[in-house]
């Protein structure tokens, strides 16, 4: 009885200073998700944020022992690699995270786009997606950078190289990046800045709004074969959605884990700016890109991928003029459609090279 008493009494002094109506707030977040579990593709959204989790806790115990320094990057990598206790395993635990968030984030767009679900009134959330995207793989490249051995070194030159070379704001661009006219240790400063505070801030942020334009325009219902009865079934996020979250959550941790022991993270030379090595290249997801520019010149394969980065923002508005004029014939299926094997092709190719 007392010990029920004193209970009572610490749930009245937090109800005191928190004065949260629970009911109210179950209503405003306990957004209902459609019966989407028998079709997973669409509900992809939360893998990212998994992953991204991920990144972020492991990327806390790295930044212990990493050391932002020319001098000093490539031996603190080293020691996390091989002398710091299960440094291997944490390390290969970020890189794979890394490589998936990318793969998860472009099968959610692909799964939107294909299905519609960036139409009205969802224009905004497409768009923030897309820069969700971009930094997604500006995180991955200012990583990627960080190793300081000589591949990660030379695709950083490559990467400022191909930044001055866009139209009028390149060089400036380029300059501010490297933090001066070459890759130096000023260069792997300001990438660790990116990488752990800028562009992380960043992508919380935009996740925040993208979960909160999901909340305000609800989630999209798709209609199934054989399944039209139950499509206005709905399940809560929480507990059930969040349990589900849960489990992929331990199932992907899993596959990493598997990905982590079998193809553990390498590391090549100490990067050497006196020797270029005699193949450099991108990680996969910049191979298309990288291969594009081969295929042209400097100018017209930025302009290119500048052009192609706004027709992905603004796509919705341009569906929308097809739709009006072409109001069955699917435009946008085909595009994409084309667009996407375009990328494939470009990929494999430089990948086959």
């Amino acid at each position: 009885m007392f010990k029920e008493l004193k209970f009572a009494r610490v749930v009245d002094w937090v109800k005191e200073r928190f004065p949260v109506d629970v009911e109210e707030m179950k209503s405003l977040t306990n957004e209902p998700v459609p019966n989407h579990l028998k079709h997973w593709w669409f509900a992809l959204g939360g893998t990212p944020a998994i992953l991204f989790v991920i990144q972020i806790v492991t990327g806390v115990f790295l930044l212990f022992h990493y050391v932002p320094t020319p001098e000093q990057a490539y031996e603190s990598v080293d020691k996390i690699t091989n002398e710091v206790a299960f440094g291997w395993y944490v390390r290969s635990l970020h890189k794979w995270a890394s490589e998936l968030m990318i793969v998860t984030v472009m099968l959610h767009m692909s799964r939107v786009f294909f299905t519609g679900a960036y139409r009205k009134p969802r224009e905004l959330n497409w768009m923030v997606g897309v820069v969700i995207l971009f930094v997604t793989l500006g995180l991955a490249f200012t990583g990627y950078s960080l190793i300081y051995d000589q591949l990660s070194y030379w695709a950083a030159m490559v990467g400022t190289e191909i930044a001055a070379s866009t139209p009028v704001v390149g060089p400036l661009a380029a300059d501010f990046i490297r933090g001066g006219p070459e890759v130096s240790g000023n260069t792997l400063t300001r990438f660790f800045a990116l990488h752990v505070v800028i562009f992380p801030a960043l992508l919380i942020g935009l996740v925040v709004l993208h979960i909160v334009f999901v909340r305000l325009n609800g989630v999209t219902q798709f209609e199934f074969e054989g399944e039209r009865r139950s499509r206005h079934r709905t399940f809560p996020l929480f507990p059930d959605h969040v349990l589900t979250e849960a489990m992929l959550a331990i199932l992907i941790l899993y596959l990493l884990t598997m990905m982590s022991v079998i193809f553990p993270a390498g590391l090549g030379d100490r990067a050497d700016p006196l020797i270029t090595p005699e193949h450099i290249k991108p990680e996969w997801y910049f191979f298309a890109s990288f291969r594009w520019l081969k295929l042209t010149n400097v100018y017209i394969g930025i302009v290119g991928q500048i052009f192609f980065v706004g027709l992905i923002i603004a796509w919705p508005f341009i569906d929308k003029v097809f739709e009006s004029k072409f109001p069955r014939a699917e435009l946008s299926v085909w595009i994409g459609f084309l667009g996407f094997t375009f990328y494939l092709i470009l990929t494999v190719w430089e990948a086959l090279v």
